[in-house]
């Protein structure tokens, strides 16, 4: 079942989200900037028109260009975080596509990772393996021998939760994510009807287990979705984001809306400045999106002029994606 339309969400969850944006500070303008003084990053945009072009190759270039190779990789245990949502037979859309997943995967396979697994907890879907095998991943694991592991009912294990955005006061963790070396987010590039984007920070919604949190992870929406997503990202520190904006989602994401071609994958090292990079690509400000606005100068930077751009510009590749017509998603655009 989807999830309901904001417009008619009557629950504490959305309530909590809309008003994030006076909790978080929101404003038109880069308020949280000052902050930030501190907090640069590095996000490159490479070209890749397509899906089936060699990703192994751009990837590698593209990670090259922001000074990661074997020496960061080599010997480490990496879990990739793809974003495997629901069920998508012929809606390419909706989940990460498998062929970004398996160049992400071959590529530390080839820099010497000591191991290389896959781990999503699908937040509607309570069959995992149902997903895998509709989105066209399953293919993929079996012929790369690539072991997947469904975060949603993996053995748990308390850990802290030092940002505070919510009042859980500790977040129930997979002991596979905790294992891993290396954490990489590899979502796609959609819109979001509640928080306006879904990109590598809301991705991590996935790690947290449907046998804690429900779902499609309840206690996380009760507690606020903005808030949860600067919990979820303090608590699990992440490495990498590699977004697939080859194709992403505009319109009513992150399950119904049409597809959009950019043409791109996206990545660094800092998933702020990361998520605030694909919102301008998407024709957004992220000065508007309350996640970002809470990020700004605690997680990383989200202003341009603390985001070193590399490869691609944003002037090259922005596109103004469409957007649910209503005041909590229209405003994204000023």
């Amino acid at each position: 079942m989807n999830p309901p339309h904001p417009a008619y969400l009557g629950r504490r969850a959305f309530l909590t989200s809309a008003g994030a944006t006076v909790a978080l500070g929101m404003a038109g303008k880069e308020v949280g900037d000052w902050n930030e003084w501190n907090r640069r990053a590095d996000v490159m945009i490479v070209d890749a028109p397509s899906y089936e072009v060699d990703l192994e190759s751009i990837l590698k270039r593209g990670l090259g260009e922001l000074g990661l190779g074997p020496a960061w990789c080599k010997g480490k245990r990496v879990l990739l975080k793809p974003n495997l949502v629901e069920t998508s037979l012929g809606r390419p859309q909706i989940n990460t596509h498998p062929l970004v997943i398996r160049a992400a995967a071959e590529t530390f396979r080839s820099w010497g990772a000591r191991s290389v697994a896959v781990g999503e907890g699908p937040g509607h879907c309570r069959d995992a393996l149902l997903v895998v095998d509709q989105s066209g991943l399953y293919p993929i694991l079996k012929e790369s021998r690539l072991p997947f592991v469904d975060l949603n009912n993996d053995d748990v294990a308390p850990a802290p939760n030092p940002f505070r955005a919510t009042t859980l006061g500790e977040l129930s963790l997979p002991v596979s994510l905790l294992a891993a070396d290396l954490i990489v987010s590899v979502p796609k590039l959609k819109t979001h009807h509640w928080v306006g984007v879904t990109l590598a920070m809301k991705n991590f919604f996935g790690v947290m287990p449907g046998v804690v949190y429900g779902w499609p992870k309840n206690v996380l929406h009760f507690a606020g979705i903005n808030e949860s997503i600067l919990d979820i990202v303090a608590a699990v520190k992440p490495h990498l984001a590699i977004v697939d904006a080859i194709v992403g989602m505009e319109g009513d994401g992150p399950l119904m809306g049409e597809p959009r071609r950019l043409g791109a994958l996206v990545l660094g090292t800092n998933l702020p400045a990361v998520d605030a990079t694909c919102t301008r690509l998407m024709g957004f400000n992220p000065w508007r999106v309350p996640y970002l606005v809470g990020a700004s100068g605690k997680l990383g930077p989200i202003s341009e002029r603390h985001i070193a751009q590399r490869g691609e510009t944003i002037a090259s590749r922005v596109q103004e994606f469409k957007l649910l017509d209503i005041p909590a998603l229209t405003v994204l655009r000023t």
